[in-house]
């Protein structure tokens, strides 16, 4: 597939690799920085999603998202691991779920950018009520050289999920290096983290910001 990641907002908390650990399948580890597991809330606005070479979905193919994700290696190879993608779109929840086999979440679901800001909002419908999300974040100046935490977050080059009788697919992902900004995070009332069966979060978080990629994703393929 093809598709555009635009004004995405990276919020990240440091956690216990133990209690991230439990939320994972049995085949992927824990990929850690600085002796912690990440979790990230990450707000975008999804674009144009297609196929290559063809022109994208009309409607469907164009939303925001909010996803809970987390970090993750199986045989050396690191990947991103979804708890959780939040979108206002039903269809696209139904087709993810059934190809990448990925736990869309359909709701109700804003993300807003102007100058300097970003807000996003969302309030889950399916299949997990109770699950929400406010969030402001203050963007800040492009960033020349990133920290390696900063890189850790955000150069993840493939995508982990669930495959048959309990078995692990991969799917590789494409995209030229993320441009980044600092940010900080305003305001983040949130319980989509619970919701994936995560403590919520203690500390302050590691915000960045970014206006975003296109970006290529392969066919997941069972992991062996």
């Amino acid at each position: 597939m093809v598709q555009g990641w635009y004004d995405l907002c990276s919020i990240h908390y440091r956690y216990d690799p133990e209690v991230v650990a439990r939320v994972l399948p049995p085949g992927l580890e824990v990929d850690v920085h600085d002796g912690s597991a990440w979790v990230g809330l990450i707000p975008f606005s999804m674009r144009d999603i297609g196929l290559p070479h063809l022109p994208a979905v009309p409607y469907f193919g164009t939303f925001p998202e909010v996803n809970v994700r987390t970090y993750v290696v199986r045989n050396g190879r690191p990947g991103v691991w979804f708890c959780s993608l939040d979108i206002n779109r039903l269809l696209p929840t139904l087709v993810a779920r059934a190809t990448y086999r990925l736990p869309y979440c359909w709701g109700r679901a804003r993300h807003d950018v102007a100058t300097g800001h970003a807000s996003t909002t969302v309030r889950r419908r399916w299949p997990k009520g109770d699950a929400s999300t406010a969030i402001e974040v203050a963007i800040g100046e492009r960033i020349d050289q990133p920290s390696p935490l900063d890189v850790f977050v955000t150069a993840r080059w493939g995508l982990y999920s669930r495959g048959a009788r309990d078995g692990i697919r991969y799917a590789p992902i494409e995209h030229v290096r993320w441009p980044l900004h600092r940010a900080t995070a305003l305001q983040v009332d949130d319980s989509l983290i619970a919701a994936a069966g995560l403590p919520a979060p203690i500390g302050d978080a590691h915000t960045l910001f970014s206006p975003g990629v296109e970006v290529r994703i392969g066919a997941p393929r069972r992991v062996r």
